[in-house]
């Protein structure tokens, strides 16, 4: 029961065209369908136990599973596969367990491929203290909102010359407008009061300042909310 309250108060905004995930109810006694990717390593391990769990929790999930495969999918540049993704586009709901990605070489980032195909712009990390277990630092309650399909992990490089090599740091202000848009809205939606936008604008002051600029003209659409800026080393600091 605590599961399911707990996965009962999360909502996650709607949004328009390609989305990360948007609020959505079942009627009574209807099962829902959810892509699961079991992953490398650990992977099918963790996704068993949380199988478990959401059947010991009584919700009504169906797991269509889907492993990655071992040859790369031309279709995708990876080795996840089209009818892979092809699931997640038909449910609307997906797990992920770890996958594996090689350092420095071999094939491209299932991760980023995911991102890349699926248009999930927004990474939505939760951070919330439990009741009952002890950690160093008590009452937390925060969400992280990355931007995921532009900035520095795009993973758009290239050699240049032998012994040089470039890496892109694309920022766009309309996807710059879509996270921010989004994170103001989860905001509201979920009863938060703050937003603050984490930067290097200091350093980096076209790409990160363009990003700013974005955020500042959706702030002036939630009045309601507190909005601030804090460059990226003094946000770790405090965080820590």
């Amino acid at each position: 029961m605590a599961l399911r309250r707990l996965l009962q108060g999360i909502v996650l905004p709607r949004t328009t065209g390609r989305h990360v995930g948007a609020s959505f109810s079942t009627e009574a006694g209807e099962t829902i369908r959810a892509t699961l990717f079991p992953g490398d390593g650990i992977g099918p391990e963790i996704a068993e136990s949380v199988k478990q769990v959401f059947n010991v929790a009584g919700v009504p999930i169906e797991w269509e599973e889907h492993y990655v495969g071992t040859e790369v999918d031309p279709r995708t540049e990876s080795f996840l596969t089209w009818e892979s993704l092809e699931s997640v586009r038909r449910n609307k709901v997906g797990l992920k367990g770890p996958m594996a990605t090689p350092i420095g070489k071999g094939h491209r980032s299932l991760n980023l491929t995911l991102r890349k195909e699926l248009g999930l712009y927004a990474n939505v990390r939760p951070c919330n203290s439990l009741p009952g277990y002890k950690t160093r630092y008590d009452d937390v309650n925060l969400v992280t909102i990355r931007e995921n399909t532009e900035g520095e992990y795009s993973g758009l490089e290239h050699q240049v010359v032998r012994g040089v090599v470039e890496s892109l740091k694309i920022i766009t202000r309309q996807a710059s407008l879509r996270v921010a848009e989004y994170a103001f809205h989860y905001a509201k939606a979920n009863g938060r009061e703050r937003v603050s936008a984490i930067h290097k604008a200091n350093i980096m002051r076209k790409t990160d300042g363009l990003f700013l600029k974005c955020c500042r003209e959706v702030a002036e659409k939630y009045p309601e909310i507190t909005y601030e800026e804090v460059i990226i080393d003094n946000c770790c600091m405090t965080v820590c």
